[in-house]
């Protein structure tokens, strides 16, 4: 019964983007190919009156909305890309990000009594209507009982049914995607699908995000790019979340970009600056940052809120990441190459040299132009025809990095469309080679590696199943004799060459 609803659910999805004329908008017709052309004249006869209202992306919001809350997410991101889709159609998209319909204030009075287990006048003094409505939650202004300013999120009554439904139906169309469009298998729809259904069902427990909040905020104190309001933890429950107020202008609202003071370019820098540190020093970031997450009061102070999506890499995939932008801005294509392939992010039968001739195709054209001349979905293609070219699949660890790191470079443009994301990126990916990848780096790494693998050799010779005769109980503790001694002479070895380095 399960499979037949989300058969019926993902149905009813593709039949209002027809019925809106937003699943092959007819504004688009001289770009679709013969094939594509025939099927978009043919489900335009489905489409209802709704299809000769508004712009493209007007009615696409509309069908989005109606959908549920995994479907909004999705707009939330293609909202935040006026550069690929043009800034019209994302503007359009907008009011996916913080204007919903709200729901009454009663009922979110209902719900954060209950979930809190205290009246609303024992903690808030004031406690005031929607200020603005997502997806998932709502979220109101108040007053605490020491007078402080605080946002109170509430999660909207009956919507974890709504993600689990929305969850069943978006697994059944990867399932079906994978088995019979080939060309996208590469891209692990499954994988994909499976990544965003998980981030969801964890933004259902408000508990999980103030955690989150707090690891974040704590974070982006070490660097200053970027805030957090502080956590109210009375004010915590599991479909509730109480933080201080946020200073300035949410980006979604226009007055955010005219403050009197503001400095556009320090702005999109530390945004840029922000995320990468998180991830590249820290290995946690926020992992949906979109504008109606965004607060910016003059001259250039961020503030991030709704930390339901956290991202986390680890080691490995940290030191992937900055080499591959360190090569960038070096412009060491072949360096970028190796990178791919030592990540197994491109397959061992392919050439190096060949991989780097084709980055090199898309580095070249965009370095030293304004991004308001850089053609983002021209290159988008590119990068889409080499990744198919080249056998690479979609990585299902990166793709909350990769997913934000393109909402980033989106809302970076927005706030300074003539932003340069390798001039903004340049000091924290030189600040992490220089302290991850200098000589010394190396050793230190070199002497941890050494130590856990000569930890563990030590542990399989102890936990070995073989009989316990005397003889071999000597041999185990000879054995992890001589292990202790190698490991010390490792360590002590790292130890004087990390000495020598240092000077």
């Amino acid at each position: 019964m399960g499979g037949i609803g989300a058969f019926g659910r993902m149905t009813a999805a593709v039949w209002a983007l027809v019925r809106n004329d937003a699943l092959l908008p007819r504004e688009l017709d001289g770009l679709y190919p013969s094939s594509v052309a025939g099927l978009a004249k043919l489900l335009r006869i489905f489409a209802g009156a709704g299809a000769r209202h508004g712009r493209p992306g007007e009615r696409l919001a509309r069908s989005l909305e109606g959908m549920g809350p995994v479907a909004i997410k999705l707009g939330q991101i293609l909202s935040t890309r006026g550069d690929f889709f043009g800034r019209e159609f994302a503007e359009d998209l907008g009011r996916l990000r913080d204007q919903l319909s709200p729901f009454p204030t009663a009922v979110a009075r209902v719900e954060l009594e209950r979930t809190l287990g205290r009246s609303i006048e024992s903690l808030y003094a004031e406690f005031g209507d929607p200020i603005a409505a997502a997806s998932l939650a709502q979220a109101h202004e108040a007053k605490l009982l020491d007078g402080r300013k605080v946002a109170v999120k509430v999660l909207r009554p009956g919507i974890e049914r709504r993600v689990a439904d929305d969850a069943e139906s978006l697994m059944l169309a990867a399932r079906l995607i994978d088995r019979w469009i080939a060309p996208a298998r590469r891209l692990e729809p499954k994988a994909f699908a499976a990544t965003v259904v998980r981030a969801t069902m964890l933004e259902l427990d408000l508990r999980l995000e103030a955690a989150g909040a707090d690891e974040l905020r704590e974070v982006m104190a070490l660097d200053g790019y970027m805030v957090a309001p502080g956590i109210v933890w009375d004010g915590v429950g599991k479909r509730a979340l109480t933080m201080e107020w946020a200073r300035g202008w949410p980006l979604s609202d226009p007055k955010a970009l005219t403050q009197p003071g503001l400095n556009r370019q320090a702005s999109a820098d530390n945004l840029i600056r922000a995320f990468l540190s998180q991830a590249l020093d820290h290995g946690v970031f926020h992992a949906d940052l979109h504008e109606g997450n965004l607060f910016l009061a003059a001259p250039s102070q961020l503030t991030a809120i709704d930390f339901g999506i956290i991202g986390r890499i680890g080691p490995a995939e940290r030191r992937y990441l900055a080499e591959i932008l360190w090569g960038f801005l070096n412009k060491d294509y072949e360096g970028v190459a190796r990178t791919h392939f030592n990540a197994g992010y491109v397959p061992a039968h392919h050439s190096v040299a060949a991989f780097a001739q084709a980055l090199r195709a898309v580095g070249e054209p965009v370095f030293g132009r304004p991004a308001s001349e850089v053609p983002m979905s021209r290159v988008l293609m590119q990068l889409f025809e080499i990744t198919a070219l080249y056998d690479m699949h979609l990585r299902p660890e990166l793709i909350l990095l990769q997913k934000t790191m393109t909402m980033v470079e989106g809302v970076a443009r927005r706030i300074q469309p003539d932003h340069d994301i390798w001039t903004a990126a340049d000091p924290v990916v030189r600040r992490w080679m220089a302290r991850e990848l200098s000589p010394a780096a190396r050793v230190k790494r070199f002497a941890d590696e050494t130590a856990t693998a000569l930890r563990n050799l030590t542990r399989l010779i102890e936990t070995a199943p073989v009989a316990e005769t005397r003889d071999v109980k000597a041999i185990k503790g000879e054995g992890s004799a001589l292990i202790g001694f190698a490991l010390g002479a490792v360590v002590a070895g790292a130890a004087f060459l990390l000495a020598r380095y240092l000077g």
